[in-house]
């Protein structure tokens, strides 16, 4: 009788996480799928050169989001008690205060900072960088109280709106031939139209978790996770930096134009990737969490992701190797070509992405940042020697050929350490039975 309860528990759990896997899937999909239907006429409206100012600006911002909750909000996922959750949130919702004010004080410095990329079109809308920092930070926040709360609706809400929001401002800035700021102006305005949703329709829930806080507790969550700032900070920047390399580096060596292709190699790449992939790291990290603090075992539920993930990837990757040119030229255009051959490049390092989505929030849940930061540097230092190869040999589509293959590799060896560690918690957790 007990084993047939104990079955049935574990039945009705799977199809919790089942559901909330379906609910963010469905949602990542719908968000994403409108981003690649645009992109055919994106490609057709903006140049290479506007897409590269734009991975420019996004990347400059995507250092400051960072800075901005200095990874503290993956802390919102881990305590127990709520009181402690909500403390983390209010500490997070400070230091992105103090980082968007410093930010803004460098408004009147945005004609060298331009010309430090030699791209001074970056100049007309670096002003919209505190925006942009300051609404992707609040929504990295209350992603993550969403996920506490398995509010995977909020969630999924604001993908599509954003989606959707962002696609149309694209469209309709390009069309009328405002294509000099159209592209980030449309990313910026759609953040805050759909943050505000949904702010809008949490308030009162929000609200009241948090108009009781004590300061005290602030500071003693700080002092409890310090390990994020500490630890996953330095490896979310170094990944993040190295994940913007070509674009850091590239830019001002081989041109804007240049760039603006690697940005779309990359957002055809990884857009219908994420779809999964994003979904699989927001449903794991809570569900994982949850395991370990109930005790039980993960590393068989992982380990069985590996089979199955491989078994799709390598069959489709193989066939789209021979047609990803063509096919790129088919969709968004015969001016970015060349970015179907730097996706040949990218496929090994796709596969590894989806690997490593369910698997990644590991380092967080046992406290294992500063091994993950040692596999970012590794990861960097490898990734310079791979653009360093193509630098070399004054070739683009080598620099980017070398990047990627670095990065899968060094990805592979951090998926191997993440499932150690699910398999040392097993081990852990049977010698304590």
């Amino acid at each position: 009788m007990e084993f047939w309860q104990k079955s049935s528990n574990f039945a009705v759990k799977m199809n919790k996480f089942v559901r909330d896997s379906a609910k963010l899937l469905s949602a990542n999909a719908v968000a994403q799928a409108i981003g690649i239907l645009v992109y055919p006429l994106l490609g057709r409206l903006y140049s290479p050169d506007d897409f590269g100012v734009l991975s420019l600006f996004m990347s400059i911002g995507g250092v400051a989001v960072l800075l901005g909750t200095s990874e503290y909000q993956y802390a919102i996922m881990l305590p127990k008690e709520e009181k402690t959750a909500s403390s983390v949130t209010i500490l997070c919702g400070l230091i992105l205060a103090v980082v968007t004010t410093v930010i803004a004080l460098t408004i009147p410095f945005a004609v060298p900072i331009a010309g430090l990329f030699r791209t001074p079109e970056l100049e007309g809308y670096y002003w919209l960088l505190p925006f942009y920092v300051l609404s992707a930070g609040l929504w990295n926040i209350l992603n993550y109280w969403y996920l506490r709360h398995r509010q995977y609706t909020r969630v999924s809400g604001y993908q599509i709106s954003q989606s959707v929001l962002s696609a149309a401002g694209k469209v309709g800035f390009g069309l009328a031939e405002k294509t000099a700021i159209g592209l980030p102006l449309a990313s910026v305005l759609a953040q805050w139209c759909s943050l505000g949703l949904s702010v809008s329709l949490a308030w009162k829930t929000l609200r009241s978790k948090w108009e009781k806080i004590i300061w005290s507790d602030v500071r003693a969550a700080a002092k409890e996770y310090r390990n994020f700032p500490k630890f996953s900070l330095p490896q979310g920047l170094a990944n993040f930096v190295f994940n913007q390399l070509p674009v850091f580096v590239l830019t001002p060596l081989f041109g804007k134009g240049n760039v603006g292709l690697w940005a779309m190699a990359f957002l055809l790449a990884f857009t219908p990737i994420n779809v999964i992939a994003k979904s699989m790291n927001q449903v794991f990290f809570q569900r994982i969490s949850s395991w370990v603090n109930d005790k039980m075992p993960i590393y068989d539920k992982l380990a069985k992701l590996l089979p199955l993930t491989l078994a799709v990837c390598i069959p489709c990757f193989v066939g789209l190797y021979f047609i990803l040119p063509w096919l790129t030229e088919w969709l968004v255009g015969s001016q970015w070509r060349e970015s179907g051959e730097l996706i040949r490049w990218m496929l090994p390092w796709v596969t590894v992405a989806l690997l490593i989505a369910p698997v990644g929030c590991l380092k967080d849940i046992f406290f294992k940042q500063k091994i993950g930061l040692a596999f970012e540097i590794t990861s960097g230092i490898c990734r310079i020697i791979g653009l360093g190869i193509g630098l070399w040999q004054d070739d683009f589509a080598l620099a980017i050929g070398g990047y990627a293959i670095a990065s899968a590799a060094v990805n592979a060896a951090q998926y191997v350490w993440l499932l150690s560690l699910a398999k040392k918690y097993d081990r852990q957790l049977l010698m304590q039975q």
